[in-house]
């Protein structure tokens, strides 16, 4: 006889980051359940609508709310660790434990899935008090001792501008293409079905998928556009960044600058945070960036673009002078940001079967992706095991 587990069809909307990591948390609970992830864009796709090739990216915390936020995010970075050391349960290949060298013996780091470690400078332009990296609760930064103890920097150390700030021991740093395309090789592995299709709404996806026994919604700002969901707390904050070439001088950590300060002021159109992130296996850095909450626009803004690269140039003397860096790349993505935070729930009784929501993650999408998916995996369960007690 067939068990609980056997008869099950899971479905999920949504092939970015959230949808993939969260396809292959499900498919390790329930293995021999048949798990299909529909969506208009996959890995290797680049359009404005697909959020995840456009992210920097790496694990900075933003969450202080002593919960679920801070949850996910601790989950996440535990797994990016699982991950690199060949410690994980995820996937079907086990990757090679430890990280590669890179030809220079600093900055290499990383493994196929497109993972590094690597240390980390974090600014603000305010005290430390006002900056929002503090747990209200407890009026201490939780991920001190998560990233091997916080040291703050020093006044020579700071960057112009800056009221404080302090070094990653060792946070994480993801080669974007790379790693969607190491999770999509890892679902196909594990024999979850991939369908290239757009869907208008729900309903029209089960009604294409009439053995589905639960869905999950992982489609971000798409869920502002699903005419039967139309979430009216989405809205897009476009950002925008470059890919550079690795300069001839190794950049031997991250840096962030965050201007908290340009947040509260009605008269910046452009809250700005600046940061530089070399990307593990060849990707290149990363230079960003920009913060403009409500703008659709896929157009590159050159000017923006030019203070980009001084920004970066100022706060990494790696780098060199804007003139000299080498222009890959021009990016611009829309985050799928949410009043009121991301949204993770059970929505019963509005479709024939339940439908777990997991969008809005805004711009930590990679940093508390596993830590979503493991509560989208307790939700499910809550709605595929048997109610009664044995």
């Amino acid at each position: 006889m067939a068990s609980q587990k056997d008869q099950q069809h899971i479905l999920i909307l949504g092939a970015g980051v959230i949808g993939l990591t969260t396809s292959l948390v499900l498919s390790h609970t329930y293995p021999t359940a048949k798990i299909t992830v529909v969506a208009k864009h996959f890995p290797g796709d680049r359009s404005i609508e697909y959020t995840s090739p456009w992210a920097g990216a790496n694990w900075s915390s933003m969450a202080h709310d002593n919960g679920p936020l801070e949850k996910y995010d601790e989950v996440t970075f535990h797994r990016f660790g699982e991950l690199i050391d060949g410690k994980s349960v995820f996937g079907c290949q086990a990757l090679k434990a430890g990280e590669t060298e890179g030809v220079d013996g600093v900055n290499g780091g990383g493994n196929e899935a497109g993972l590094g470690r690597m240390g980390m400078w974090a600014a603000f332009d305010e005290p430390i008090e006002e900056a929002g990296v503090l747990t209200e609760a407890t009026g201490k930064v939780w991920y001190d001792q998560l990233v091997g103890g916080l040291r703050q920097l020093s006044g020579s150390e700071l960057p112009k501008g800056a009221n404080f700030g302090f070094e990653f021991p060792s946070t994480f740093r993801i080669n974007t293409q790379v790693y969607l395309q190491w999770l999509q090789a890892q679902a196909l592995c594990k024999g979850i079905s991939l369908v290239r299709r757009h869907y208008p709404s729900v309903s029209e996806v089960l009604s294409d998928h009439p053995s589905t026994t639960l869905l999950v919604n992982c489609t971000g700002l798409g869920s502002l556009k699903l005419s039967d969901i139309k979430d009216t707390n989405l809205y897009p904050t476009r950002g925008q960044t470059l890919l550079v070439a690795e300069p001839k001088t190794p950049i031997t950590r991250m840096y962030e600058m965050e201007r908290v300060k340009s947040f509260r002021s009605p008269k910046r159109i452009d809250p700005t945070t600046t940061y530089v992130f070399p990307r593990p296996l060849g990707g290149g850095v990363i230079l960003g960036g920009s913060r403009q909450d409500n703008d659709w626009s896929e157009e590159w803004d050159e000017e923006l673009g030019q203070d980009i690269m001084k920004r970066c140039c100022e706060l990494c003397p790696e780098l060199g002078k804007p003139e000299d860096l080498q222009v890959i790349g021009r990016n611009v993505g829309l985050r799928p940001s949410r009043k009121g935070g991301p949204r993770i729930e059970t929505e019963m009784g509005k479709w024939k079967v339940p439908v777990v929501h997991c969008y809005g993650h805004a711009g930590a999408g990679y940093q508390s992706s596993w830590g979503t998916a493991e509560r989208v995996l307790e939700l499910v369960q809550k709605m595929l095991t048997p109610s009664s007690k044995l």
